[in-house]
């Protein structure tokens, strides 16, 4: 999928809010912009009599074009899934048939202007498009205008996948005995990290206000509820669907209903969403009602990356235990229960990872067909070997033409090549479909309303069979297969800073709980404390966070721990300490306001003027409480010094911040006073050896001046 969906990003367009958001240009210095509003029909059958196309052509060049002309383009019957790639990626194709150029007024559109497009043309036997049967077609919306000092050329154009169930005018045509089941993941999840911080009794604080807005009546995930909902009058559809949610989603806007803070430059500032998120929530709640519903990792977590995470302890599986473990949250939230063991997971997926998510209990992965390798073509759910897991292949093809904004009529096209409107393999047996749209999907409500209705006239058809997909995952498997991720989805995935900065927050994390024990009197769990920093380094995690920097990602994981470990600390003394001897202890006011007990060890730091005369043992502080603790010091010299306390756990994770302590003394400690007199009696003894001994030298030298001096005549 991430080649083929590579190749979809290529494609040349550009976001629009209206039908298919989609701009394709010819050239590197986009002249023109073309936004469509409407395509009508989307699937042409034996009563379609016109094909309809709306939109605006915007001059988003330089200079003004003039002689603007719009043409519809029909290529010939697309017959393979190459032929399909390369339409969802702009490339040329052989025309089949084209209508004449009909001239956008005004005249001429000068630069930043608009002109609207509106084109009609008549589909039958008299028409310039005619389809010869049934399948899929590559139709392109192109658009010729002249740019002042230039000729005429081709400034845009936009490439559809139309479907044809039948030609217009002619006589139904017979289907396959064999249609292909069908089954659709709806995603209701994120499209961001929206969470700042959640702290165990403290108000919840999202980034911004744009997850309301994406609640609100038109907004992205009031829409895809609202378009599921609708769906539910027809019972094909309704079956056939199965909502994959995001528990953080679900977690979060659960917060939002009771109140949040949004942060901001000045400080946190109430949210104005809390009745909006209430209403999003009871809408969710009615449409889960007895449905299919399968978890997605929380927050839509990259996987592999928290496989990384403290890589080096393989019993530590407490991040992946909580990333799989949302149908929890989804059960009592929304009061139906998720699919056991059924996981859709994004990103890619390495063996480690493989491995770890079927010790968390999942039984079943929905993942992309292309990056399941079998010696057989994978056309249903496969055993993954070495593993006790099963594997239902979601369709590349189609997820890829469902990629990218508004881009519904090319994911119905993909549909209908599947379904066996290509011409390949007829009379053999049909795939079995798992169709996934984007995990963060961004269509429009009428979009997604058209696209479920579309799907609705596919099952009437026969041209798929509506499947629910416990049904798909009750057949057996058909094959075995392996997972077959190449560098390049690795490379794509999350970066190693990113996880090396998890792993680092994480360590001092457990290093924070290890120090904690329950308050008899408070109750509260330590793992309660802290849970908040392991749901922010899951997030860090995020497949949105794709892209951003380590600081970036980490950054409300690392607020989080901060938030937590400054509630114990020591405080800075309002005054000079003046200490009464040399030897007199310092004392140390410790404040604990976590609602957990915590050990604490106290550190003595830039202390120069001062020396702990033994270990200073660990002390408890209580829950909300507070404790003087009295450290045994001496001090080194006479006069003002400063020294830095601070406090750390037992295994040395830091607390708090440092308090620096203003000391004054007038005495040396009774052992600094020992020690000076020893080293000042050692001082005087070598000073007195070496007087001795130069007295002694000179001595012998006078002596050796006066001896008479025997010379040679004498001794003759």
């Amino acid at each position: 999928m991430k080649r083929l969906a590579a190749t979809v990003l290529s494609i040349l367009f550009l976001a629009l809010p209206a039908l298919f958001g989609a701009v394709a240009q010819a050239q590197d210095q986009p002249r023109l912009r073309v936004d469509l509003d409407q395509l009508n029909p989307r699937v042409v059958t034996t009563t379609s009599t016109s094909i309809t196309v709306t939109g605006r052509v915007t001059n988003v060049g330089d200079r003004p074009i003039s002689k603007l002309g719009v043409r519809l383009q029909l290529g010939t019957r697309l017959q393979s899934e190459q032929q399909i790639g390369d339409v969802l990626a702009g490339g040329k194709f052989k025309d089949l048939a084209a209508t004449e150029f009909v001239d956008l007024e005004p005249d001429k559109l000068e630069a930043g202007r608009s002109a609207t497009l509106n084109l009609e043309v008549p589909l039958g036997q008299s028409s310039k498009l005619q389809f010869p049967k049934p399948g899929v077609y590559p139709l392109l919306v192109n658009v010729n205008g002249t740019p002042d000092f230039g000729g005429p050329e081709r400034l845009a154009a936009v490439s559809l996948l139309m479907p044809v169930l039948g030609v217009p005018g002619k006589a139904p045509a017979s289907r396959p005995p064999s249609a292909p089941s069908a089954s659709l993941l709806w995603p209701i999840s994120n499209s961001t990290v929206h969470v700042v911080s959640a702290p165990l009794g403290g108000p919840l604080t999202l980034a911004d206000e744009r997850l309301a807005d994406e609640l609100a009546t038109g907004g992205r995930l009031d829409s895809l509820v609202a378009a599921a909902r609708a769906a539910e009058a027809d019972t094909k559809v309704s079956s056939s669907l199965c909502l994959a949610i995001d528990p953080d989603l679900v977690a979060t806007v659960d917060g939002m209903s009771r109140g949040y803070q949004v942060a901001t430059g000045g400080g946190p500032v109430p949210g104005k969403g809390a009745v909006t998120a209430k209403n999003w929530l009871g809408q969710l709640k009615a449409l889960v009602a007895g449905r299919c519903v399968v978890t997605l990792p929380f927050a839509d977590a990259d996987l592999t990356a928290l496989t990384k995470v403290r890589a080096g302890d393989a019993t530590d599986t407490a991040l992946m235990a909580t990333a799989l473990g949302g149908a929890a949250t989804i059960k009592n939230l929304l009061g139906i229960q998720p699919q056991d063991g059924v996981l859709w997971p994004g990103g890619a997926l390495d063996s480690q990872t493989v491995e770890a998510i079927g010790k968390a209990g999942v039984k079943t992965v929905l993942t992309d067909s292309r990056r399941l390798q079998s010696d057989s073509p994978v056309s249903g759910g496969v055993s993954l070997e070495g593993t006790g897991l099963r594997a239902q292949p979601v369709d590349a093809l189609v997820s890829a033409a469902l990629n990218g904004s508004g881009s519904t009529q090319n994911g119905l096209g993909a549909i209908a090549f599947r379904a066996g409107l290509g011409g390949q393999g007829e009379g053999q047996e049909r795939p079995r479909l798992l169709i996934a749209p984007p995990r963060h999907w961004a269509a429009t409500g009428t979009e997604l309303t058209t696209f479920l209705q579309r799907m609705g006239d596919f099952y009437a058809a026969g041209l798929v069979r509506s499947t629910p997909l416990p049904e798909l995952l009750g057949e057996g498997p058909s094959g075995t297969a392996s997972v077959n991720y190449d560098p390049q989805d690795l490379t794509a995935a999350t970066s190693g800073d990113i996880t090396a900065r998890m792993s680092q927050i994480d360590n001092e994390t457990l290093g924070l709980s290890s120090a904690m024990t329950m308050d008899a009197t408070k109750r509260v769990n330590p793992a309660d404390v802290i849970a908040p920093v392991r749901l922010a380094i899951i997030r860090a995690a995020s497949t949105s966070w794709r892209g951003a920097n380590a600081e970036l990602a980490t950054g409300n994981a690392r607020g989080d721990l901060e938030a937590i470990r400054s509630q114990v600390t020591v405080e800075r003394p309002k005054q000079t300490i003046a200490l009464a001897s040399g030897a007199s202890p310092l004392p140390a006011y410790i404040t604990n306001g976590l609602p957990v007990g915590i050990n604490v060890r106290t550190v003595l730091k830039n202390n120069v003027g001062l020396r702990a005369t033994e270990a200073v043992p660990e002390r408890t502080v209580p829950a909300n409480g507070a404790v003087n603790q009295l450290l045994p010091v001496e001090a080194l010299r006479a006069g003002r010094f400063s020294v830095d306390v601070s406090l750390t756990t037992p295994d040395g994770t830091r607390l708090g911040t440092d308090a620096r302590f203003e000391l004054t003394s007038t005495e040396y400690g009774a052992i600094t006073i020992i020690i000076t007199v020893t080293a000042a009696g050692a001082l005087l003894l070598l000073s007195s050896r070496r007087i001795y001994r130069r007295i002694k030298d000179s001595r012998t030298d006078r002596a050796g001046e006066t001896t008479p001096r025997v010379t040679e005549d004498a001794q003759v």
